[in-house]
């Protein structure tokens, strides 16, 4: 675990620690207190990652979709 806060962390970083939390408590080899910490610190992860990608959806989207809530660059479809 780095001491990053989880908030200032990049959606990379994040996702890169996550993977070594979820590999630690996969392999089991730690003592409960400490899976506990873990789990948190997983839990804390997986919420910012969530949230990075919420935001890159949103950016996508509005970027994407013109004035009316149709997508750009295409006509739309008749009867709809």
């Amino acid at each position: 675990m780095t001491d990053t806060p989880v908030e200032q962390m990049t959606f990379e970083q994040a996702m890169k620690e996550l993977e070594a939390v979820v590999g630690q408590l996969e392999r089991g080899d730690v003592a409960l207190d400490q899976s506990i910490a873990l789990y948190e610190r997983g839990a804390a992860l997986k919420k910012r990652c969530e949230d990075e990608l919420k935001r890159a959806e949103e950016k996508v989207a509005a970027i994407t979709l013109d004035a009316t809530g149709q997508p750009t660059g295409t006509t739309p479809v008749e009867g709809q």
